[in-house]
């Protein structure tokens, strides 16, 4: 799948709560709900000009100024550095077939679809650092989505969303309760998120997670993922 695809699919399953053109940017409103959705892209050929509308943009919303640098952008990149902008959160993105990342059975009870979610999907996102900024995110979907709870020793051991664009699914917040890990909950909520992306004709399963996440990034490779692409932030 080409990168342009995935982040088509990043934008619908994780939405801004608008966007704004300023000259060759576009500037993502995110009312608190995350870098994604607060960063600026370039959309075409840039100047400096269009840098200096695109941070006057985000100082008018309210936002620190954030850029986000995506392959073959290194001029937009070495721009910024040269005005104090440091590089911030290199991140993988991850896809695969759905019938790889499903491939092995798993009981119906080691994760729920809930929608909307429960309170403690509530609590265990927010003890992650998930609050309600981001569930809004959540909110503003308009394609297929749910939320999944996860259960290990007969608790609620995890929790996480996902949602579809096309023919592919992506999985967003997925949070395990600390007392909760390394019990195998995650691989298992995985596998019932991409059982139910399935279902809803899906193809394709993907994510997007941080470089320095190395629990995670080992997770999604253990899944059959494989990383097709990188962006960073820069940012003041």
């Amino acid at each position: 799948m080409r990168m342009t695809d995935l982040f088509a699919v990043s934008e619908a399953t994780w939405p801004a709560a608008a966007r704004h053109r300023v000259g060759a940017f576009i500037i993502r409103e995110g009312r608190c709900g995350g870098q994604r959705v607060s960063a600026a892209t370039a959309e075409g050929r840039w100047s400096e000009a269009d840098i200096d509308a695109a941070e006057a943009k985000q100082a008018e919303l309210g936002q620190p100024p954030l850029f986000m640098i995506r392959d073959g952008e290194g001029a937009l990149d070495t721009a910024l550095a040269a005005r104090g902008y440091r590089t911030k959160d290199p991140v993988n993105v991850y896809e695969g077939a759905i019938t790889t990342v499903a491939a092995a059975p798993v009981s119906g009870m080691t994760g729920f679809a809930i929608w909307p979610p429960l309170a403690i999907m509530r609590d265990i996102w927010a003890e992650g650092g998930i609050g309600p900024e981001r569930v809004a995110v959540m909110d503003r979907v308009t394609g297929p989505k749910t939320a999944f709870l996860g259960r290990v020793n007969d608790r609620a051991s995890g929790a996480a969303f996902v949602a579809c664009h096309g023919d592919t699914a992506m999985l967003h917040a997925l949070h395990i309760v600390p007392d909760q890990r390394r019990q195998g909950s995650a691989v298992k909520m995985m596998r019932r998120a991409a059982l139910w992306a399935q279902d809803q004709g899906m193809t394709r399963f993907s994510v997007l997670v941080t470089a320095a996440n190395q629990p995670a990034n080992a997770l999604y490779a253990s899944l059959g993922m494989r990383i097709v692409g990188h962006y960073h932030y820069r940012s003041k």
